[in-house]
């Protein structure tokens, strides 16, 4: 059985395990009917052109895991920042975590979806904001929107300041021989508050995975929020990433997308600007080899006056491997003194590796100030040149001029643990140990 017909006719199982409203019912149902018209994107599509998921889709894949495995902490501890004290929502094959996670109701809300879906005291925050910004078009949203149950639930009152950083992470097993998984995360934050976000979806065997994500980020005014997403799987893991935001005024909301590995990473990732004077910025690094696939869509809609928007993505590909960065800027005729700048540098280390790059900017005001700037070339001889002949070794020389080509969406990490963990991986994934800390 296809995969489409597969969840088609899971849903109705699906939601006789789960105690839902009537309102979300209909919510679901009416996702489920958008998918089943639309089915999973296909190159036919402007917005897929340069990424199949054929290859992926011929996987027989669980898409409810039939059992549950327990790990434990000093198993998966190297993929936490386990040097900080941190709040904890972890997943293991789509299922909560118990003893792995680290949750909390003392001022703030940092728990499940599921019960944030099903409990009726947050009956009016689901009400309010649930599936209020994620796309009503997109098929893969609309079909985590069917099945949406579990996932992060975070609730930051107004005028709080979150004390520590908090960790949302997806593990998966392996127990399936092919698995499916659909999480769901609702962020909302505060006016005058602060919140800084890691997640990580990570593979603990080369079983083939599936993920289909949806997180919806809400900012009211003057909420700041730090998000990091650290993409660094197996070469079995396959992501689909779908990130929607909205800013009220005075907001500062920042997404850095770390993506070093897995099969393939298609990354949706959509602003919307709902007050004057926020502030949006979204920063990648892509590090990929072999035959790996990364794909960064995104979109910032300037819909109000005065607003700022900041995008910078450094790609590096190296052997078989195809980067994709497709970003639009859109600025309506209300949004006069918008400052966009958008910049997608690349550097192709072999003859087979291929970068799409699509950058687009769509303006309706008069009054602004937009750029955007794409390059796609290799290192520069010169530099490698000066610096071997000052007693570089060729290899360190090449990575350390690498580095400097990411240096500054690191230098943007304001978790000092995390922009460490980012420089070893960044170490890793370029065969070199910098000799020096930051």
């Amino acid at each position: 059985m296809e995969l489409k017909e597969k969840l088609l006719s899971s849903f109705m199982a699906f939601e006789e395990q789960v105690d839902v409203h009537s309102e979300l019912h209909n919510v679901r149902t009416e996702a489920l009917k958008n998918f089943e018209n639309k089915g999973f994107p296909t190159k036919k599509e402007e917005s897929w052109k340069y990424t199949s998921l054929n290859a992926i889709l011929k996987n027989d894949f669980t898409v409810f895991p039939k059992d549950e495995l327990t790990i434990e902490f000093r198993d998966v501890k190297k993929y936490f920042i386990h040097e900080i004290d941190t709040y904890k929502v972890v997943f293991v094959d789509g299922v909560f975590s118990s003893h792995l996670s680290s949750t909390t109701h003392e001022g703030v809300d940092i728990c499940l979806m599921s019960s944030a879906l099903h409990k009726p005291k947050y009956k009016m925050v689901i009400d309010n904001y649930f599936n209020k910004i994620a796309s009503k078009d997109e098929s893969l949203t609309t079909l985590n929107t069917a099945f949406a149950n579990e996932g992060a639930y975070i609730n930051i009152p107004k005028s709080t300041v979150v004390r520590k950083p908090i960790e949302i992470m997806y593990f998966s097993t392996g127990n399936e021989a092919a698995l499916m998984v659909q999480p769901r995360n609702l962020i909302i934050v505060g006016e005058n508050s602060h919140v800084q976000i890691i997640e990580r979806h990570q593979s603990l065997n080369e079983n083939p995975v599936l993920t289909n994500s949806v997180t919806e980020i809400f900012a009211q005014k003057r909420a700041i929020v730090d998000f990091y997403k650290i993409q660094n799987d197996n070469h079995e893991a396959n992501l689909i990433d779908n990130t929607y935001v909205s800013q009220k005024q005075e907001s500062h909301v920042s997404v850095h997308t770390f993506s070093f590995g897995g099969n393939l990473t298609r990354n949706n990732l959509n602003f919307y600007h709902f007050g004057e004077r926020l502030t949006s910025t979204l920063n990648g690094i892509t590090i990929i080899g072999d035959k790996q696939h990364v794909d960064h869509y995104t979109l910032v809609h300037h819909a109000a006056p005065n607003c700022e928007s900041f995008q910078d993505y450094k790609g590096i590909f190296s052997d078989n491997s195809t980067g994709v960065f497709n970003g639009k800027v859109y600025v309506e005729k209300e949004a006069q003194k918008t400052n966009a700048f958008q910049k997608s540098n690349n550097i192709l280390l072999g003859d087979r590796s291929t970068i799409n790059a699509k950058p687009q900017l769509e303006i309706f005001a008069d009054d602004v100030k937009c750029s955007h700037g794409c390059t796609v070339g290799q290192l520069d001889e010169t530099a490698m040149f000066y610096m071997q002949s000052r007693g570089i070794p060729k290899k360190e020389a090449k990575a350390l001029l690498m580095y400097a080509f990411s240096n500054a969406v690191i230098e943007s990490i304001k978790i000092p643990e995390l922009k460490q963990r980012i420089t070893k991986i960044i170490a890793l994934k370029l065969g070199v140990k910098l000799g020096f800390d930051l």
